[in-house]
């Protein structure tokens, strides 16, 4: 096969007219020609830390939404379906996306449950790492997210990293704030990247100290505009990822968005595409081709070098997309789930008040991070109650595994004036976690996710939507297209009808159990300090700054 097109050396930072050659799978030649010739062919993008299954969707699924934008990979961390389902969840990750032409790079994930201070679904040991990582399915250990554990050497977290420093594969990093010193010995241990940095200093402190830094913009958090100064002076150690992507936005774009933004914000275009196709190949040593004679034929065509709108893309030489058409075939896909919890009652969400204040959990547009204040409890017959006026909103997590009392805490941000929004999508032990302005609509629904095993919903003013996610409760095996469809309409209907004003309400309201990404959190087991990395009452005898 034979395409003509202008050809985008990025290694040497050239454009020129080109026939490109695909034999057996592989770029067999690039001969400069001298004729005019249409569109620009070059590497195809890879997203450089994604989770799979914050899609909804499962990788096959995933695949054909994301190669009609030009992604042909991904480094993907499967720790979202490890929490639920152990090592059995990897393997299932890994055996659907085998089933279609996509390149995805599945990592074993480290921290499996995230902490111990949260009900998680299965548990992965330091002999799960050893499995994993000498898998050749396995390309590198994914992020080590307890970084407390790694720069006070606890001593499993250390055995874990050794155990991946063995393999010879590289060690994915999570480490949001740590500068200075506690940075340091964090990357000591061997981990190479973060993709954690909220601030333009953290991402500076860290390159100088050797690390890489992989640049996010996903559903939820999105530190594009805080960090790609970075560009052009560290380009060599930059990448770009999503970490997070919900189906509506899926739709929309992926990686190609990132290098759209980053030249149309003056980044030299060859700088901005070694990070967004090159540097994730190079650092996992992926088996992805960079359009080198000899490499697979993974690369796309675009209309231009500014917005990147890929008409074709090609793996190891398969079109697998053509003008926002997929053309790779749906799969179809068995349901595996670890689901044990029995129907709520109104009841199991009074909580009786000790003191008059609160500790309220304080949710930022655009980040994963939290805040926090105090606040006057309302009470209403000894019940802590929502307070709509003041935005303050009961919040809930029940632990999907086993019949245990609902953890109970209130939440800032959401701006619901009636009804409850719930999610079993709720990082990473994915219990499920709510939160309404009143009880009787948080029952429901929760309720809703227990009924259906899994999924989002969203209750008030008289009706009620969900989105089932049968695959260990967090992802479905419809069509793409359709759980995108569906969860834009759940997600319209929790700021159209119920009053939300955040940007992506059920990604937000995930991370709100998520203790190791700070401030304050709230885990099946009770409100967590992240800072601190403890325990916090919910109740306060007096005002204090946390």
């Amino acid at each position: 096969m034979k395409i003509r097109s202008n050809f985008v050396d990025i290694e040497n930072k050239k454009i020129y007219a080109a026939e490109i050659t695909i034999s057996d799978g592989k770029i067999a030649s690039i001969i400069k020609i001298d004729e005019q010739v249409s569109g620009f062919a070059m590497p195809g993008f890879v997203d450089a830390h994604v989770h799979i299954e914050s899609s909804m969707l499962i990788p096959s699924e995933f695949a054909r939404m994301a190669v009609i934008h030009g992604s042909v990979g991904t480094v993907s961390d499967p720790h979202e379906i490890a929490n639920v389902m152990g090592i059995e969840g990897v393997y299932y990750m890994i055996e659907n996306g085998k089933k279609v032409p996509f390149k995805f790079n599945f990592g074993a994930p480290s921290c499996v449950p995230a902490t111990s201070f949260e009900t998680a679904g299965a548990e992965i040991d330091v002999a799960g790492i050893e499995e994993l990582m000498a898998s050749p399915d396995i390309k590198y250990m994914a992020e080590m997210m307890n970084y407390p554990g790694v720069i006070f050497e606890d001593p499993m977290v250390m055995a874990k990293l050794e155990a991946a420093k063995k393999s010879g594969k590289p060690i994915d990093g999570h480490a949001p704030g740590v500068r200075g010193e506690d940075a340091q010995k964090y990357i000591n241990a061997g981990i190479s990247t973060d993709h954690e940095c909220f601030t333009l200093e953290e991402a500076l402190d860290k390159l100088s100290r050797g690390m890489k830094i992989i640049i996010r913009e996903g559903s939820a958090a999105k530190n594009f505009e805080s960090l790609i100064s970075i560009l052009p002076e560290h380009t060599a150690n930059v990448m770009f990822c999503s970490d997070d992507k919900h189906p509506d936005d899926l739709m929309l774009g992926h990686i190609n968005q990132l290098a759209a933004r980053a030249v149309a914000k003056g980044v030299p275009m060859f700088d901005v595409l070694q990070v967004a196709c090159v540097n994730p190949v190079e650092h996992y040593k992926l088996d992805i081709g960079l359009m080198k004679a000899g490499d697979p034929a993974d690369f796309i065509i675009v209309e231009d070098l500014k917005d990147f709108i890929a008409t074709a893309t090609y793996i190891d030489g398969q079109l697998v997309a053509e003008n926002g058409q997929s053309l790779i075939a749906r799969v179809e896909e068995k349901c595996i789930n670890n689901f044990n919890t029995s129907l709520k009652k109104v009841e199991s969400f009074r909580l009786e008040p000790t003191t008059g204040h609160i500790h309220v959990i304080q949710a930022l547009h655009g980040e994963l991070i939290t805040k926090s204040f105090e606040a006057e409890v309302k009470n209403e017959n000894g019940n802590a109650v929502s307070n709509t006026e003041n935005d303050v909103l009961k919040m809930v997590v029940v632990n999907r595994y086993k019949d245990t009392e609902p953890a109970i805490a209130f939440i800032n941000g959401f701006n619901l004036k009636e009804g409850a929004l719930a999610s079993c999508v709720g990082h990473d032990s994915h219990n499920i976690i709510a939160v309404g302005t009143d009880d009787a609509s948080i029952c429901r629904a929760v309720n809703l996710i227990i009924e259906n095993q899994g999924g989002v919903s969203a209750v008030g003013k008289g009706k009620e939507q969900v989105l089932p996610l049968p695959v260990a409760g967090i992802m479905s095996t419809d069509e793409g297209a359709v759980v995108a469809e569906s969860y834009s309409l759940i997600d319209k209907y929790s700021k159209e009808g119920l009053g939300c004003s955040l940007r992506s309400p059920f990604m937000t309201l995930s991370f709100m159990a998520l203790l190791v990404i700070p401030r304050l959190k709230l885990s099946d087991l009770g409100l967590f300090d992240g800072g601190d990395f403890k325990f916090t009452p919910l109740f306060v005898e007096a005002k204090t700054v946390v």
